[in-house]
């Protein structure tokens, strides 16, 4: 029996992914949520809907429209620096949109899986279980423990996915990431300036894909990590981008974070323990250089 699933944020790199990969799955129809044109080139087996995802009693009259087994739930603002400029911005898709999607998925008993951060911590014990105490050093951190926070309150059966910088390529990519960025602005010789004292794990959208249509295949319940496992500066990571595609490392300059005075506090090591999602969600345990080598092929082959 086929079961329908709502995928929101469907325009952006993580959504364009999973829209591609249930949409060739006979067992779900699918419904994408998205503001504006569908950029996605596929268009294919699926019902693209134009909805400002903040506009609830539309996003409600959707829900009850087609009344889904599956909610997945891609849709975030996710700039740190703008959610500490526009904080009521940032709480309308971040915090008041889960809490839609909560309340109408305990009318419709739907399962839902959504995306959450490493910033929900502050960097000070990472790499970090799923148990850990939670302590957002911004703004963009706080909003997506509260998302948390709303759905682990809830009757649902759901599952939360945290995940860190996470990179790709998709069609018509409304905003780039760390790797494509770094890669781009290297080729075009120009000089990027990368901190060297935060350390995170990079996570190929491909990965974080798999790894929610796992969630969704066994209805697993909880929160989960989600992220490669080897725990890098961002300056080794741009060092390493530049050798995985053999680019001049002489653009590459490093930067202490009180230097660089970002607008918005990020944690020093975030990072997360992957045991759990390795386990229970077959999350294959890789570096970062294993799975910029595919995102290099998967390049290629485009």
């Amino acid at each position: 029996m086929r079961q329908t699933i709502i995928i929101t944020g469907a325009n952006g790199l993580l959504g364009q992914k999973l829209v591609n990969l249930y949409s060739t799955n006979k067992e779900y129809d699918v419904v994408v949520l998205a503001k504006g044109l569908n950029r996605n080139s596929n268009t294919e087996r699926y019902r693209y809907i134009d909805v400002d995802l903040t506009d609830f009693d539309k996003v409600s009259k959707i829900m009850n429209e087609v009344k889904p087994e599956v909610v997945i739930n891609a849709a975030a603002m996710t700039n740190v620096d703008e959610c500490e400029d526009k904080k009521e911005a940032c709480d309308a898709i971040n915090v008041k949109l889960v809490q839609e999607l909560v309340n109408l998925c305990e009318t419709h008993n739907s399962y839902l899986l959504h995306i959450s951060t490493d910033f929900i911590f502050d960097g000070k014990n990472g790499p970090y279980k799923e148990d850990d105490e939670p302590n957002p050093l911004n703004y963009y951190g706080l909003s997506k423990l509260k998302s948390e926070q709303i759905i682990e309150r809830s009757t649902l059966k759901y599952a939360i996915i945290r995940t860190i910088l996470v990179y790709g390529m998709v069609d018509n990519m409304n905003k780039s990431n760390l790797v494509l960025w770094l890669k781009d602005a290297i080729e075009c010789k120009k000089t990027v300036t990368i901190i060297d004292d935060q350390y995170r794990m990079p996570t190929l959208v491909d990965d974080l894909a798999g790894a929610c249509v796992s969630s969704v295949r066994e209805r697993v319940h909880g929160i989960f990590n989600v992220s490669s496992c080897e725990l890098l500066s961002i300056y080794e990571i741009a060092l390493e981008v530049a050798r995985v595609f053999n680019l001049d490392i002489s653009y590459i300059k490093r930067i202490s974070t009180k230097e660089l005075n970002q607008k918005a506090m990020r944690p020093a090591v975030t990072g997360f323990d992957l045991a759990k999602s390795n386990e229970i969600l077959k999350l294959p345990l890789v570096s970062f250089t294993e799975r910029l080598q595919v995102f290099k092929d998967q390049l290629l082959t485009n």
